[in-house]
């Protein structure tokens, strides 16, 4: 048994907030989330792959066969391929993706000069920030102009 993979994996969840629904018409759709390669590096590096749903639309079916891109601009950054997703997808929603908690987090990086995002514990409906989101200025406090 692997702690982090049967103890944390599956107590975490991320939350990314959709910016963009773009459909190439007879290829695919892509759905393009705030985040990706870093926070989330495995779909990348190794394959991992993952589920997802609509937070804020738990409650449809998902009709609609997308894949999550992330706000790279690079050819890997795809963090699900061929998800099924509610057909009404649009900007704004809220997409959870489930069991990320064992690697997500710990191999995060600044890739693209992007901010850490935050982690918060929830617990019988109440919820604390553990680990506040990194800031420009924490991005730059080693550069030496």
């Amino acid at each position: 048994m692997e702690p982090g993979r049967w103890l944390v994996g599956n107590a975490m969840v991320t939350l990314y907030t959709v910016g963009a629904v773009k459909e190439v018409p007879g290829v695919r759709t892509y759905v393009a989330v705030d985040g990706g390669m870093s926070d989330n590096i495995r779909p990348a590096l190794y394959g991992a792959r993952y589920e997802a749903l609509l937070a804020n639309k738990a409650d449809l079916p998902g009709t609609r066969v997308v894949t999550v891109a992330g706000s790279h601009c690079e050819q890997g950054d795809l963090l699900i391929r061929d998800v099924a997703l509610p057909a009404s997808v649009a900007r704004g929603d809220i997409l959870a993706v489930p069991a990320t908690g064992a690697y997500g987090y710990s191999m995060a990086s600044n890739y693209n000069r992007f901010p850490r995002p935050a982690v918060v514990a929830v617990l019988e409906g109440s919820a604390r920030v553990i680990v506040r989101r990194e800031t420009y200025e924490d991005l730059t406090r080693l550069d030496v102009p």
